[in-house]
């Protein structure tokens, strides 16, 4: 392999993994402090997506502020869909919820893809570019939608590290993750931590569906691609850990430009599941995982 494919392949993989760093994030972030098995995390993804195109194609908004609203609409319907649904799970079940949470996401998914169906249509509904440009990037022509999405999710990533890093209502989250009595005990509403949790993840698959329109178009269906590869990232990372993810995702990308290049298009899936199946049989709790469920525990 001489060194021009190898950089092509590198950039390939950085952008596309990336853009799984960001819905895995989102992901790792519900999983560590929910302990949900979030099975419904695509269909946000397609509900940024919608929300982007009315707002470009419907309201002429420009692309940033279309992103924009369309990550504080998933965002409004995360924290929405928590209150009506999760919050009073939690309140009945206590604390052994994991099983009802599974299957309430389940059925969650399956009634946000028929709703997305009634209202918006089977039609695929998307546009050409955001932006009217090409890039250069080692002697690769990029479109600019595309490094435009690969920024937008370098930046989230940042911003949510930021936040959990630096802010109190952050290091409340990486609290509730650790140890939810030790959390309620000093204080914490662990209701109102949980409910911004699902937001949070929900505001970054929304984010993913809305900056990569131009790639993926809104389809009632178009989130079942980016759950799996959200879920396949998270679980190679290990279970919760959003540092794993943010590393997990672009190891993943690299690997299926790797494997798109030597084994043809199809089969990068079949490579990828392989590394799966080889990782959970000698390392179950994933590359970066631990014992606890942790969101971005040093």
């Amino acid at each position: 392999m001489d060194w021009m494919i190898f950089q092509n392949l590198l950039v390939t993989g950085l952008l596309r993994g990336g853009l799984y760093a960001l819905m895995a994030v989102g992901l790792a972030l519900v999983f560590g402090v929910m302990n949900i098995c979030h099975f419904a995390h695509g269909e946000y993804y397609v509900l940024g997506a919608y929300a982007a195109y009315f707002a470009f194609v419907t309201y002429g908004m420009n692309p940033v502020l279309a992103i924009l609203v369309a990550a504080l609409f998933s965002f409004l319907a995360g924290a929405i869909t928590d209150r009506l649904f999760f919050y009073p799970l939690r309140k009945r079940s206590k604390g052994d919820w994991v099983m009802n949470a599974f299957l309430l996401t389940a059925g969650l998914s399956v009634v946000l893809q028929s709703v997305y169906r009634l209202v918006f249509g089977n039609r695929y509904r998307g546009i050409t570019q955001y932006w009217h440009a090409s890039i250069n990037i080692l002697g690769m022509t990029i479109a600019a939608d595309r490094v435009m999405a690969f920024g937008i999710a370098l930046a989230a990533i940042a911003a949510m590290w930021f936040f959990l890093q630096r802010t109190r209502i952050g290091r409340a989250i990486r609290a509730v993750s650790q140890d939810e009595r030790g959390a309620m005990l000093v204080g914490i509403d662990l209701d109102r931590i949980q409910t911004l949790t699902f937001a949070l993840g929900s505001m970054l698959a929304g984010l993913g569906g809305a900056s990569l329109l131009s790639l993926s178009p809104a389809y009632p269906f178009g989130g079942n691609k980016p759950l799996i590869a959200s879920w396949f990232v998270v679980t190679i990372a290990g279970l919760g850990n959003v540092q794993g993810a943010v590393i997990g995702g672009f190891i993943v990308g690299i690997f299926e430009s790797v494997s798109y290049f030597f084994l043809g298009q199809g089969w990068q899936e079949v490579a990828s599941l392989g590394l799966l199946i080889l990782l959970l049989l000698f390392k179950p709790t994933g590359l970066f995982g631990t014992e606890i469920k942790s969101v971005w525990e040093k």
